[in-house]
């Protein structure tokens, strides 16, 4: 056990450490909340995905693939298909027009996008922000604590709260700058970590069809894409659902944090090849982990749920702890923390710029100084980081069945359908109005919670809709609804703005 400790003792103060030294480097509010735009191509991939993945990654989808087998490697597919259009097709774009509006945050583009006079899209874009990221902040919050309890046995509260006042330290002390570091570094201790176990375990075994006909006994439906009952109208909804969870990618605002702050369009260029892969790697290393904790655990007739816990979110753990030796443990278990403080850390730095640079500075007659511009930013973080917390464990005491992979999508799912569908249309037609990015907006925020709370419990279609899951359905509609109310009423001034700024190098599609 003290190997363990020592390996977490060890990660959390280098943490800290970078958090500290980021901190020397705030003089405001562009530096706390941006970076002042400098970071380079690998710590903006390695941040970006790091932030997107999460605690679901090495708990949710390991679980996930333990539940269901080969039909979760559709997260991969999709997963990677939605990074790669984020990164080939949608930073350049983006990033020019950001620094041509001289954007902070993602408000701040959709703002000088539409050349806004009224202050409506920003009190939207940025309350629904804040929303959204408390709830998705308690699922890592709630990963936390379970993290801890399957690897060294600790109280779920305990846990919780360990791990939440270590990421509020760095994240208060350095902001963004804090939080893209320590996300440069956690990336790499995911992706070593999640590489390395299947390969470990795989060859412990040695013979894949051993592992194979050991997974079809237990249940045929494993070894199937389609999963158990082959291709029926159910589970190709569910697959569907899977494969989709990758729209996230395509604007979510704390992915998209990264390319409005890297160095410039070059380190984009170099950077999306690193985006991809380290995706695909972690993505199918996670699935991987869970197909094979399946098979070295369970058997025939015996409920996975009983042995790898609510929707097997422990398998990884007890995978690791027969694998490998104590300290390596203890690196696991960084390895876990690192993915749920990477996505809380870029969140909190993001949810306290829509509190004070969205909100305050643009609703105050009050000249901020950089002082207490950077003061303030702390501030708003601590006070969401400890709302955040507070709903998580109000969650953990009135929904004991809940699971890691569902709680974080619906999360996930919230801030995807609310902005991806209107940083598409905003980036990509020129046509898209004002009006219909607040339509869009509203629709996607709406929809989530429709989806979730009445759509799923509807007699006859909410099985099809909880297959699907809260994002097909919001991203779809908020994307028809901005289009449908963007040609109900056009802004043909604002049509040529937009085509003379980024038409001539980035044509409109």
């Amino acid at each position: 056990m003290f190997e363990k400790y020592a390996v977490l003792v060890a990660y959390f103060v280098f943490l800290c450490l970078l958090g500290f030294i980021a901190a020397r480097r705030v003089r405001g509010m562009k530096s706390f909340v941006t970076g002042n735009k400098s970071l380079s191509f690998w710590v903006a991939a390695f941040s970006a995905q790091a932030t997107g993945e999460s605690a679901w990654l090495l708990l949710g989808v390991t679980g996930m693939g333990a539940m269901v087998g080969f039909s979760a490697y559709w997260i991969v597919f999709g997963e990677v298909l939605g990074v790669f259009v984020a990164w080939f097709f949608m930073g350049k774009r983006f990033k020019r027009l950001t620094d041509r509006y001289a954007s902070l945050t993602m408000t701040d583009f959709l703002v000088s996008r539409f050349g806004s006079t009224t202050h409506t899209l920003r009190i939207l874009s940025a309350v629904s922000l804040i929303v959204f990221v408390m709830i998705y902040i308690s699922a890592q919050i709630d990963a936390t604590g379970s993290a801890f309890e399957a690897f060294l046995g600790w109280p779920y509260m305990q846990g919780a709260l360990v791990g939440f006042g270590i990421v509020v330290v760095y994240c208060v002390a350095g902001g963004f700058l804090a939080a893209a570091w320590t996300d440069m570094f956690q990336g790499a201790v995911m992706l070593g970590c999640l590489v390395v176990l299947p390969i470990v375990a795989f060859l412990a075994i040695g013979d894949w069809g051993v592992i194979h006909a050991g997974l079809e006994a237990i249940d045929p439906g494993l070894v199937t894409v389609w999963g158990s009952g082959g291709a029926s109208w159910m589970n190709l909804a569910t697959v569907l659902g899977m494969m989709l969870i990758g729209l996230g990618f395509l604007g979510s605002p704390q992915v998209f944090a990264r390319l409005l702050s890297i160095r410039s369009e070059a380190e984009i260029d170099r950077g999306k090849w690193v985006a991809v892969l380290f995706t695909f790697l972690v993505d199918a290393a996670a699935v991987s982990v869970g197909v094979l904790g399946r098979y070295v655990f369970t058997s025939e007739g015996v409920d996975p749920e009983a042995v790898l816990g609510n929707g097997g979110q422990n398998v990884m753990s007890q995978l690791v702890q027969v694998s490998f030796p104590p300290w390596i443990v203890g690196l696991y278990v960084a390895a876990v923390l690192s993915a749920i403080m990477s996505t809380v850390s870029s969140l909190l730095v993001m949810a306290a710029s829509a509190v004070t640079h969205d909100l305050y500075a643009q609703f105050t007659t009050r000249s901020l100084s950089d002082r207490f511009a950077a003061l303030l930013c702390r501030y708003a973080t601590l006070c969401i980081a400890c709302g955040a917390m507070a709903l998580a464990i109000a969650v953990a005491l009135l929904s004991p069945e809940r699971t890691i992979f569902w709680f974080a999508i619906f999360g996930w799912s919230g801030i995807a359908a609310t902005f991806c569908p209107m940083v598409i249309l905003a980036l990509f037609w020129s046509g898209f109005t004002e009006r219909g990015a607040i339509a869009s907006m509203l629709g996607g925020f709406s929809m989530t919670m429709l989806s979730k709370f009445v759509l799923q419990d509807l007699t006859g279609v909410g099985p099809l809709f909880q297959a699907l899951e809260t994002m097909p359905p919001s991203f779809l509609f908020a994307l028809l609804l901005g289009f449908l109310v963007s040609l109900a009423a056009p802004n043909k001034p604002l049509k040529q703005r937009f085509l003379s700024e980024c038409h001539a190098e980035l044509p409109d599609l």
